[in-house]
């Protein structure tokens, strides 16, 4: 019997992409277990939903340490506790240390709300309306030591209306979000999917270019 992979989760905030990535676990209980969920700040609700169901959860408030290393430091050691063979940041609002990234390399994946290379940072959905795109979406890729440009496993596409706004963006990403994040945990979690000469490798096949989920609907 394959051992089920071991999950950490990184949060900051409501915890949506969490939650899909909950449920799709209860779905498929044999494939991995989250066992920690772990949250900078200490009012995030992604604690709650982890909290509900029954997921170990720690608070590392960055604001109590004094600089981006000691707080990553502390992030490692409890990580390391736990004996974790993916990490997965569903809205971290924390940018990590090149020692961070580089002690997990390759077991680390994160969510970024924009069709990478576009638009890596903040307020992204602002950004494609106001570039007069057509086209937005959101990127998973692995985390290396540059912010939002490690190789990007899969992408998906919503098609921006002329009416609209950053705040209907975002919901239409949002719905897309739920359904990526927790297929691409789930191609990690069988061993389809690793990290190998900085690209992405899936089935075995080097990703050239990135799944897009839009195609496996």
């Amino acid at each position: 019997m394959t051992t089920r992979k071991r999950i950490a989760v990184l949060v900051s905030g409501n915890g949506s992409n969490l939650q899909a990535i909950i449920e799709h676990q209860q779905a498929h209980p044999h494939l991995y277990e989250i066992v920690l969920v772990i949250s900078n700040r200490p009012n995030a609700y992604g604690l709650v939903r982890a909290q509900n169901a029954n997921i170990k959860t720690k608070v590392i408030d960055h604001t109590m340490y004094e600089n981006r290393e000691s707080f990553d430091k502390e992030l490692q050691k409890s990580i390391d506790e736990m004996e974790v063979d993916l990490i997965v940041l569903a809205g971290f609002m924390r940018i990590l240390t090149t020692g961070f990234t580089e002690h997990y390399l390759g077991k680390m994946l994160n969510i970024h709300p924009s069709l990478l290379p576009k638009y890596t940072g903040l307020h992204t959905h602002k950004r494609a309306i106001e570039a007069g795109d057509k086209k937005h979406g959101l990127s998973i890729h692995f985390v290396t030591p540059e912010l939002d440009g490690g190789p990007v496993i899969l992408q998906a596409e919503v098609d921006i209306d002329p009416k609209d706004t950053e705040e209907t963006l975002a919901e239409k990403v949002h719905i897309q979000e739920h359904n990526a994040y927790p297929l691409v945990v789930e191609w990690f979690a069988k061993g389809k999917l690793l990290l190998k000469g900085n690209q992405a490798w899936l089935n075995q096949k080097c990703l050239n270019t990135p799944v897009l989920l839009n195609d496996l609907n």
